[in-house]
């Protein structure tokens, strides 16, 4: 694993990139070990195929160490998938990509940016508050969970337009 710091802001080193098909297996990768229920490797590829924004963050050696999916209906953006590899999670790069996405949000003139995120994900939900996501709603029963089980998602929003 060829990690790089960049030492004065004591960030990790990677590159932005569009997601492209080459981009994939390391993406499934990512997201089998992030999510209970992960997505279909076919799940991404369609998305690429249907036009949505699609964003990986690269180390210096290539490997692909988070992920970002979104898309646009309207004037509303939609943060359809966001992951970390799990070796590199709280050094910034998630809080990286959502910006990203949020700054295409704006540049395409979206009001505002919606998101699901699971009930007991703190960590995505600490990472959503502090960029200024708010919680409008709750799904109950919204995501599988373990044993049959469901789980309720809250509904986040970010208001472009105030921004």
């Amino acid at each position: 694993m060829a990690l790089a710091t960049d030492h004065q802001a004591g960030r990790l080193q990677a590159r932005l990139l569009p997601m492209s098909a080459e981009h994939l297996d390391a993406v499934h990768a990512i997201e089998r070990v992030s999510q209970l229920h992960p997505w279909s490797h076919g799940m991404f590829a369609d998305c690429l195929k249907a036009g949505y924004s699609g964003w990986v963050l690269q180390d210096i050696a290539q490997e692909v160490l988070a992920f970002a999916l979104s898309s646009l209906a309207m004037d509303e953006a939609h943060l359809l998938n966001l992951a970390v590899s799990p070796h590199v999670r709280r050094t910034g790069l998630g809080r990286r990509l959502l910006e990203h996405v949020l700054a295409q949000a704006r540049h395409a003139e979206a009001r505002c940016m919606l998101l699901e995120v699971r009930a007991s994900n703190r960590n995505a939900i600490q990472l959503y508050c502090e960029a200024g996501f708010e919680v409008l709603a709750r799904r109950p029963r919204y995501y599988p969970a373990r044993a049959g089980q469901r789980e309720d998602a809250l509904v986040m929003c970010y208001d472009l337009s105030a921004r």
